[in-house]
């Protein structure tokens, strides 16, 4: 089965991000269309794939994670406005048929992403 998932890891407090909310976008003739909303678990994954099926749909896509808002919530200070607020990732995807998971490692302050299977 094909499939888009993520993950959301704080690395400022060692532990998933849960509650992070997170909109999945893909780009078509210059517009974002909405395709998603969730909102991530105790594990910081969502309940299910974003995408799924025997196939998904091939192009571009923008996932948004609202980091802001999360660490606000956890108490962590923030600069105003924050210097991380929304987090967008821009990626493509290729194969129909694949498996790609594309996880979010955050801190107030930086973040970094992978493919994943």
């Amino acid at each position: 089965m094909a499939k888009l998932s993520t993950h959301v890891l704080d690395t400022h407090g060692g532990t998933p991000a849960k509650g992070v909310r997170l909109r999945l976008y893909e780009r078509r003739d210059g517009q974002l269309i909405l395709v998603k909303e969730a909102i991530t678990n105790a594990d910081g994954r969502t309940d299910e794939p974003l995408l799924s099926g025997a196939a998904i749909p091939t192009g571009r896509y923008r996932m948004v994670f609202d980091m802001a808002s999360y660490f606000q919530a956890r108490g962590v200070a923030l600069s105003d406005p924050p210097f991380l607020e929304d987090v967008a990732l821009e990626f493509g995807l290729a194969d129909a048929h694949g498996s790609y998971h594309v996880p979010l490692v955050c801190t107030p302050w930086s973040y970094s992403t992978y493919r994943g299977s």
